[in-house]
């Protein structure tokens, strides 16, 4: 295996014997080998027109892409058989026939691995080809979520089609890969503002709402990961049955919803970020359910409580078929639940780009009174890396006249302090998951159009804490968008080579972070 997808791939190079996350080589190789056949399938249907393509098309790519996202899937027959249903959508096109051994399907896909590829092609065109496909992977996490809600959009089913086509044709040249990541970004916006449009649709425009971080006495369910389908399948199965459901990691915003939070029993949040299941997960007297993306190798002491749901899974792991949580509800049932009454604070979700947008007159105002001085877009994936303390330090140190706008789970490096408010705002707004970076995308252009100026000339820095292919996906956007200054952390990617990195620090200024004291001096001084 060789995996360099993720922040936290060992070394900062790659991982060679065992994925830090927990996938074993044989995953890893058989991942690739599913990365590989989506490509075959794409190319078997690139040249034919959209209307005339199959409509299992779509979902099987965007599927077979999701399930290698870091920490979705580690179960080799799962992904076996989605390997096997794509080669038969393939046809000739994949040269393997679906009933080949698993032996046969790896030896078939290992001239197309990474380490295969850097030997033939270079570093630089490898690491842009992945780059590439990591944005593709991370969109179609997003198309993904959209789909769920029954909201899908053809220009961006077409350029998985064609990008996978691309890549698999062995495009090699590296302006001509630089402009095809840039317009995966392009798509990439298009994705996140369908998902936003199908979560507004679905559950109601979010608004600000404060949460419990805490539990009171009674059965108990919780929510990982970030499908907000299954949250409220779950939550009308469970009313009247007495269990409370809980949210973890990125699901606290789903307090936001007032199709969601409508349900008494939707109980508060309980945990921090995706990393810290190991600990949280058999601290919790209940059923755990995770929903897509973000598990951990789970410990005996919950797997028999656990759950896993569509494109996530883990050997040996009961898997939910559909949406009939009845074996959830009666491992709740079966467990001890909360005795007690816990009340660490509340913290408010729901500043999605409506909320903030609606107060515009208001913050343009105090912007041009001299109140508002600088806003802060801080956030992201978060890790176990005590590097990553920067992004607390960063919004601690943050001059009183700044508004802090945070989404994903890098907020819960941000929760805990008293950040105040400022021209009778919060100063701290919680904008979301990851999955609702259109919000802040949204809010800059309006800010930019309400100064008539670019987005690079308003007072706005952002600072990315990135782990994933989905931030991958929303850093494209953000560089489609021209916008410069762009601080990430907290370190680049392995798959960014020098040579890549310095293409991008020269047309956009992308850089590490640094200092926060120094940071916030520089920040300052372009705003």
């Amino acid at each position: 295996m060789f995996c360099y997808q993720c922040e936290q791939t060992n070394r900062g190079t790659g991982c060679v014997t065992r994925g830090v996350c927990g996938k074993s080589p044989e995953v890893a190789d058989l991942q690739d080998a599913l990365m590989l056949a989506a490509r075959r399938l794409a190319r078997r249907y690139a040249e034919t027109p959209a209307e005339a393509r199959p409509t299992s098309l779509a979902p099987l790519l965007e599927d077979a892409l999701f399930v290698t996202v870091t920490n979705v899937n580690f179960d080799p027959d799962v992904i076996e058989g989605r390997i096997r249903a794509l080669l038969a959508a393939a046809g000739a096109f994949a040269s393997l026939p679906p009933h080949a051994s698993r032996a046969d399907i790896l030896e078939w896909s290992a001239p197309s691995s990474i380490t295969a590829r850097k030997a033939a092609l270079g570093e630089d065109v490898t690491g842009l080809q992945e780059l590439l496909a990591y944005g593709l992977k991370g969109m179609a996490a997003y198309a993904h979520h959209a789909r769920q809600m029954g909201l899908s959009d053809p220009a961006v089913d077409a350029f998985v089609v064609k990008t996978l086509a691309a890549i698999d044709d062995g495009l090699a040249d590296i302006d001509a890969l630089l402009a095809l990541n840039l317009e995966c970004g392009a798509v990439t916006v298009d994705a996140l503002a369908l998902l936003d449009r199908a979560h507004c649709s679905t559950f109601g425009v979010p608004t600000p709402t404060a949460v419990r971080m805490g539990h009171i006495p009674g059965k108990a369910i919780l929510v990982s990961g970030h499908d907000m389908v299954d949250l409220k399948a779950l939550l009308d199965q469970t009313a009247g049955t007495g269990i409370n459901v809980y949210t973890h990691g990125e699901m606290l915003p789903a307090h936001g919803y007032p199709e969601l939070r409508k349900h008494e029993h939707l109980a508060g949040h309980f945990g921090g970020a995706w990393m810290k299941q190991v600990r949280e997960f058999p601290e919790f007297p209940g059923a755990i359910l995770m929903t897509t993306n973000c598990l951990m190798p789970p410990a005996e002491d919950y797997r028999g409580r656990l759950f896993t749901r569509d494109v996530v899974g883990w050997p040996g792991i009961a898997h939910v078929p559909g949406r009939d949580f009845s074996a959830v509800i009666e491992a709740a049932l079966a467990a001890p639940g909360f005795t007690d009454t816990r009340e660490e604070r509340a913290h408010t979700v729901g500043f999605g780009h409506d909320a903030v947008l609606g107060v515009a007159d208001k913050v343009v105002a105090a912007v041009k009174a001299g109140q508002i001085g600088h806003f802060a877009v801080i956030g992201g994936c978060d890790g176990s890396e005590g590097e990553r303390s920067y992004y607390t330090d960063l919004a601690a140190e943050l001059p009183d006249d700044t508004v802090i706008l945070t989404l994903g789970c890098g907020k819960y490096r941000l929760l805990g302090h008293d950040y105040g408010t400022v021209a009778g705002l919060p100063r701290l707004l919680d904008m979301g998951q990851c999955n609702d970076s259109y919000s802040a995308v949204k809010v800059a252009l309006a800010l930019a159009d309400a100064f008539e100026c670019g987005v690079n000339d308003l007072p706005l820095s952002i600072t990315l804490s990135w782990f994933e292919q989905k931030a991958v996906c929303v850093l494209l956007a953000l560089l489609h968008l021209g916008i410069r200054n762009v601080r990430i952390g907290p370190r680049l990617p392995a798959f960014v080579t020098p040579k890549v990195l310095d293409i991008l620090v020269r047309s956009f200024n992308l850089m590490p972070i640094g200092e926060p004291s120094s940071d916030i001096s520089a920040m300052r001084e372009v705003a």
